[in-house]
Order: C-alpha cells, then structure tokens, then sequence
C-alpha cells in the first residue's frame, strides 16, 4: 500500500464516473477534467474504433443516427452495465489516456462508479476493462455512495443520508450511515426511458418519428413532470411514419409531461420503496435531512416538487448534480486508506 502511494505521486490518478450516457473523470486538485458521451464509432461488423482509435465520446455522438451502412456509433452500455466488452474497454483506453497522457510513465490509479446493483460478473468486467484498459489498480465504488461523497452529504456520521441518483440508465437509491449503505434500491429507468418515453409519445400522437438525440433535446428544452408558471412549445423535427418524408411538428410542455408521467413514476415508486425498509431511527432522521437528488435526470423540472409530494419530505438538488458522482470518487481516491476498511475497492471482493 505505502508503495502504491509512492506511484500515486509519479501518475495521474483519477475517478470515473462511466455512465450509460456520459463519462465524466475527475482528478485531484484540477475537479471534472473530462465529461464527454459514452459513445464509440466503430466500423460495422467489427471492433474496429474509426480514426485510429480516436472516434470515441464527442465525435462519435455527432454520428449517432447518421452513420452510412459501413459505420456503426455504439453506446457500449446499457442500463449502467458492460453490453459490450472490447468497445467499452477501447472508449476507457481513449479516456484514460487523454486525460493522463503519454508522457507519464507510472500508470495510473483508477476508481469508478458503479450500480448498486449489478451482479459479480458485471463488476468484473468493469474491473477487467478499466486493468486492460491501462489502470495499474482500480477500485470500485457503488454510485450511491459516490454521489453522497460528492454532494459533501454527512455520510460517515450516524444520521441518515438519502440520495437518488438518475443517471442515464439506472436511478440508485439509497440511505446512508457510518459511511455504509442502510438500504439501497435501485432500478433500470432512468434518462434514457424518459427519452424513450417521448419517442413513442411522438410516434403514437403525431405518427413522427424521432431519435433519441431528438428526444433528449426536447426532455432538456420543454421537459417537466409539474406544472410550470409558464408552459413552451417547440418545434420537432423526424420522419412521417404515413408518407415515410420529412416533416415538423409543434408540441408543448403539457405533452411532454403527459408522456413522462410512467417512467416517473417508477423512480418515485423506488423511492418510497426504499423508504419502506428504512429503519424507524434512521427513517425519523430523514424528516429533517429530506432527500437529496443527483444525476443528469434529477434536473427534469418539478421532479423535487412531485417526489416531495410523494414522500412528505423535504427533496433537494445537490450541487452540480451532473458532476456529483465523479468528485466522488476523486475524494474517495484522496482517502483511499480511510474508505477502503468499510467500502468495496478492488477485485479480491468479486
């Protein structure tokens, strides 16, 4: 340990926050130094990444939907887990080596984030890819904790801490006391559902169809779950599923909040499912530390006023909610020694 220290003073470590949407890396002393899609361009029918390699994140998202027959943009995880093993390898090479360069010769220490609730063969190969992808240690934290860690919550302190990270394809809950996870639930809807959710909003009211770039754009512009003083309208483009041409439409935030009602209301069911199975100390905490919500899908308009609704406590939004699970796991590396008794780290657990 005191020799993997020393190396940790010649490398660049960092935490991983490797989403189903984006990946964000965050380094000691210099916060999110990369936040970037999870998407890589590779030629069709191999794992061979475009442009030496380099077709990877923002470059590969722009080709999302748009790519000839000999070119396919893959996001190689699905619901917050590995879907496809070399490509997600290959886009955590990309990452770690933009972000620690070439010039260093020490490789560096990596934590990244993970669901709660994945399996042991998932956390292992998240441990496998981030190893060959050029780590020379890797940890792992659940995101949960992470997001506690990073939103500055009083987690290792014996009061409860609740967080509800949406992310992009799985939303965690989970309450928190003596740095460990009291209750945790988690389940696969997330960003990506509500997304989903407005294609078919589109295709079954408009006979429209839409990509999911399309849609994410409109859940971000005119996107919200409560009413709001001011309702907007946007225009959408896509293709007519009657006459197959193209055509726009107009539709308004009331549409929109219609067809995000179900996967809404699936992460407010998590919550309270959670909340069921706290235990009677920890749940009266609550009553006065509320809920704390992070995560890109945290920042869909009236979500803390419905789940406030839902629960009767008192829900906020945690600073800079999109970054939260990366500083996590920054400051979990910076107290390695510290987390590592009471947390899993590495693979000798899995």
């Amino acid at each position: 340990m005191i020799f993997d220290s020393l190396l940790g003073a010649f490398s660049f470590d960092m935490g991983i926050d490797l989403g189903t949407c984006n990946t964000l890396v965050c380094v000691r002393g210099e916060g999110i130094v990369l936040n970037e899609p999870s998407v890589v361009a590779v030629r069709r029918g191999t794992n061979q990444v475009l442009d030496n390699g380099n077709a990877v994140g923002l470059v590969a998202k722009a080709m999302l939907g748009k790519t000839p027959g000999s070119i396919e943009a893959i996001r190689p995880l699905k619901d917050g887990v590995i879907a496809d093993f070399d490509i997600t390898e290959a886009m955590l090479g990309y990452f770690i080596r933009k972000v620690h360069g070439r010039r260093r010769l020490v490789h560096p220490r990596v934590v990244i984030a993970i669901p709660s609730g994945i399996t042991a063969v998932e956390k292992r190969a998240v441990y496998n890819s981030a190893e060959r992808a050029g780590a020379r240690r890797v940890y792992l934290i659940e995101e949960p904790m992470a997001a506690g860690i990073g939103a500055g919550l009083p987690i290792g302190e014996p009061t409860a801490s609740m967080i509800v990270d949406i992310g992009g394809g799985t939303t965690e809950v989970a309450i928190m006391s003596l740095a460990d996870i009291a209750v945790c639930h988690s389940v696969r809807v997330a960003g990506d559902d509500m997304d989903e959710a407005i294609i078919a909003y589109m295709r079954r009211t408009y006979n429209l169809m839409i990509g999911p770039q399309t849609a994410e754009a409109i859940k971000i512009e005119i996107g919200s779950i409560a009413e709001m003083e001011e309702e907007m309208t946007r225009e959408v483009r896509g293709r007519d599923l009657i006459g197959g041409l193209p055509r726009s439409c107009k539709v308004s935030s009331e549409e929109i909040r219609e067809a995000l009602k179900e996967p809404v209301a699936q992460i407010i069911e998590c919550v309270t499912k959670t909340l069921e199975a706290t235990e009677p100390e920890l749940a009266a905490d609550l009553v006065e530390n509320g809920i704390h919500l992070a995560g890109g899908g945290a920042l869909l308009r009236g979500l803390d006023r419905v789940l406030s609704e839902a629960t009767g406590l008192e829900v906020m939004l945690v600073d800079d909610p999109l970054s939260c699970v990366a500083r996590g796991t920054a400051v979990y590396l910076d107290n390695l020694a510290l987390w590592k008794e009471t947390m899993e780290s590495d693979a000798d657990d899995f």
